[in-house]
């Protein structure tokens, strides 16, 4: 008898050649929790600590909109410090904050609510988030882990391994905050020319799954412009109008920077045949996903 082949959702996603664009998720602060011990299935609402403490968080958290993960260093690597906690913010004006505490004990997890009120410092460099919470989704270990030592061999300050990002399909994913910019579909050497060309501020469309701060098809019509006119920095285009007709928009995408265009980008949403999108999915689900159907200079 023939052993069945194991499912492996990044494998089919990539068979099916389901689209990046436009699928990262909404949001402008995370908070960061380096934990050393195992990863629970659910990330930081598994971890075994004081009630208290983590009802605090969770409650600031959902407050603000912002995404809780668990971070340590690849391989699992105990350093002398202790154990670091973080606040990123991507804020409004496009500039971004962070804020780091340690924490030894469970109650020490207090200062995020705080932080999560304070400005934070700006100028930090952006950290690198690495999704290899094997528990979440096999593919998330199987592709997330090799990227993230190739990643740490370069950037050992900045890379931190961290639990589910979203788009288990779209292995290895890659975060980096609080830029608020989600890469996907990666392997060990295009992450490092990715992350390479992001830091110098060049970000391209390939592997790019959007900007946190759009709407999922205003990152498809971004995504299609940076396709069209290459790679730029972070905040060298922004939306300028979006007109949505049932499941089609129009959106207009300005350079800011002399010598930038301005586009016209019209976007069909379609959802897709139901497939297993994850791993440990229990039954299909379908995915919808944004067709850029015209591009023009404006």
């Amino acid at each position: 008898m023939t052993t069945p082949a194991r499912f492996l959702c990044a494998d089919a996603a990539r068979l099916r050649g389901d689209p990046i664009a436009g699928t990262a998720p909404y949001g402008s602060v995370w908070i960061l929790i380096e934990y050393r011990a195992g990863w629970p299935s659910n990330g930081f609402d598994g971890v075994d600590l004081e009630p208290e403490v983590k009802a605090r968080v969770n409650s600031a958290a959902q407050a603000m909109r912002a995404r809780v993960l668990l971070i340590r260093r690849h391989g699992r690597r105990r350093p002398n410090e202790r154990p670091r906690w973080a606040v990123l913010r991507h804020e409004k004006d496009g500039a971004h904050s962070q804020e780091w505490g340690i924490w030894d004990e469970d109650r020490d997890l207090a200062g995020i609510v705080t932080a999560l009120d304070a400005p934070g410092e700006r100028g930090h460099p952006p950290v690198v988030l690495v999704c290899a919470h094997g528990l979440h989704d096999t593919c998330c270990a199987v592709r997330g882990r090799p990227v993230a030592r190739a990643l740490s061999e370069g950037w050992p300050q900045l890379v931190w391994e961290c639990t589910h990002v979203g788009g288990d399909r779209f292995a290895a994913n890659v975060a980096v905050a609080p830029d608020g910019v989600y890469y996907g579909n990666l392997d060990a050497l295009s992450a490092v020319t990715v992350v390479e060309e992001h830091l110098a501020n060049r970000i391209h469309a390939d592997h790019l799954r959007g900007y946190t701060d759009l709407v999922p098809p205003q990152q498809a019509a971004l995504s299609a412009v940076l396709h069209h006119a290459g790679p730029s920095g972070r905040h060298d285009y922004v939306i300028e109008e979006t007109v949505r007709d049932d499941n089609r928009w129009r959106i207009r995408v300005a350079g800011v920077l002399a010598g930038l265009s301005t586009f016209e980008v019209e976007i069909h949403a379609r959802r897709a045949p139901p497939h297993r999108l994850t791993c440990r999915g229990p039954s299909p689900s379908s995915a919808v996903y944004y067709e850029v159907t015209s591009l023009r200079v404006g």
